[in-house]
């Protein structure tokens, strides 16, 4: 019987196991290889730090990388400060006949790729858009502002791209939450903050760190919001890779940027799980 249930478990695991083997695994190992690979002069490939050393060297690559981390860790705290809210409200504000359908709406937009709703932003703010025929018309502005292709606009495009992996998590943990807790605490005269700081945040740290690593890692790893909306000034480490990968045809050198940037995904989520005395097994659940 054992053996049988074995036989049934692998059975179903085998197509999961192929798939991360096949598609994920073996594909990366083969770019960490190909990261330590240079061409000499004969042209026979050699193994070497060279591709790695480059990125040190050439100030660009380094100061982007500094540039999209920190721009990241931006965009996960804005979409934190944005998100609490909106959870706390389907969640212990709305009636409960209506939550169905306020999650519908943060769903609708999510129905449509990312790259239709960046040219709805691009719609919206270019300089013959929307926004600004209504402040034309208006008279709050004489002529068009491009509102576009800065690092405001990005990071705004980046948020609005990242909002729904952070609220699902939120609301889930938040679910959970006791009201009555929240009432005790106004009974015996709380202010709103002291109800945040002390009873929601700790209850809802799970779903906060949950949200904060997909929301990272999406917003390190996007290529097309920062390529669309900020334009040629603002450089984002993923517009490196696909340079190298795709431009420069240099495969070896792109595969050594792409690890840099998992390295650094890495780094930044330990550092977070560490400051918020979380693991993993427990943020994942």
């Amino acid at each position: 019987m054992k053996n049988q249930k074995r036989w049934v478990l692998w059975f179903f695991l085998s197509p999961v196991l192929l798939w991360l083997v096949l598609l994920i695994v073996l594909p990366q190992i083969d770019l960490l290889t190909m990261s330590f690979h240079v061409e000499n002069d004969d042209g026979r490939m050699v193994w070497s730090f060279a591709n790695y050393l480059t990125f040190f060297q050439e100030p660009i690559y380094w100061l982007t990388f500094v540039r999209t981390a920190v721009y990241s860790i931006l965009v996960t705290f804005l979409t934190f400060i944005i998100a609490l809210p909106i959870a706390f409200y389907i969640t212990k504000v709305a009636a409960p006949k209506f939550q169905g359908f306020l999650m519908m709406l943060l769903l609708l937009p999510f129905w449509v790729s990312e790259l239709v709703r960046v040219y709805g932003w691009m719609i919206l703010l270019r300089e013959s858009g929307v926004i600004n025929h209504f402040l034309i018309k208006l008279g709050l502005l004489n002529k068009p502002v491009e509102m576009l292709y800065n690092d405001a606009t990005m990071i705004m495009g980046l948020v609005y791209t990242s909002m729904l992996f952070m609220v699902i998590p939120i609301v889930s943990v938040l679910e959970s939450l006791d009201n009555s807790l929240i009432e005790a605490a106004y009974d015996l005269g709380a202010d709103m903050w002291s109800i945040l700081v002390k009873i929601i945040i700790p209850h809802a740290i799970p779903g906060i760190v949950s949200g904060s690593i997909v929301v990272f890692m999406l917003t390190l790893g996007n290529y097309l919001t920062p390529n669309l909306m900020g334009g040629k000034n603002s450089l984002w480490f993923t517009e490196q890779i696909y340079n190298q990968f795709i431009a420069s045809f240099n495969w070896n050198q792109g595969a050594a940027f792409g690890f840099l940037l998992l390295v650094l995904s890495s780094l930044v989520i330990w550092i977070g799980l560490k400051l918020t005395k979380q693991n993993l097994k427990k943020v994942v659940q």
